[in-house]
């Protein structure tokens, strides 16, 4: 069996798992439909593959997803450099998020942390300011959520260990996301 064939057989098994999540892939895409119709904001965080997941979300939200409608407001937390460079060395790598959150969040916005394991520090602590800032938390992570599951409105752990596997569900779900975020709008 070739490494394609055995790769593409562990998606297609991660995939029927995730199928179990549908209703909470909903309930994401809904909540954050529910704060962009109310004048709310994303912000989205995530290391490395993640990072690049955040950024993919928030294009799709600020740019479009599938069709034209206005542009609605999303910020990846993961772009600034000179932000994430500063309050690296002034604070700390774990606060890189938190710190963007506390500056920019506002109770009705939605944060969506993304973190394949559900313990990566700087998105956890992201979710704790958020919390007490009053927004609404949306985790997208692996099998168990980690820390963030007990942390988010919603959890999103697509049930699988495999770091590939998870993040290919996670672009499956932001796609359904913004897909339902657009439906009304």
């Amino acid at each position: 069996m070739s490494i394609t064939s055995v790769r593409m057989a562990e998606h297609e098994a991660v995939l029927k798992a995730t199928k179990a999540l549908e209703s909470r892939i909903e309930a994401a895409g809904f909540l954050a439909r529910e704060a962009l119709e109310s004048g709310h904001k994303l912000l989205i965080c995530g290391n490395g593959g993640s990072a690049a997941d955040s950024q993919h979300m928030a294009a799709e939200i600020i740019g479009r997803f599938k069709k034209e409608r206005p542009s609605l407001p999303a910020l990846a937390l993961t772009v600034d450099t000179s932000v994430l460079t500063a309050v690296g060395n002034d604070y700390g790598f774990d606060t890189i998020f938190s710190r963007q959150v506390e500056g920019l969040g506002q109770a009705g916005d939605v944060l969506i942390g993304i973190s394949t394991s559900g313990n990566s520090g700087n998105v956890v602590r992201a979710v704790e300011t958020a919390k007490q800032k009053g927004l609404r938390i949306i985790s997208m992570t692996g099998a168990g959520g980690g820390k963030l599951a007990a942390l988010s409105d919603v959890s999103l752990d697509v049930p699988s260990n495999v770091t590939a596997r998870i993040q290919e569900m996670h672009i499956l779900m932001i796609h359904i996301m913004c897909e339902i975020m657009e439906e009304k709008m």
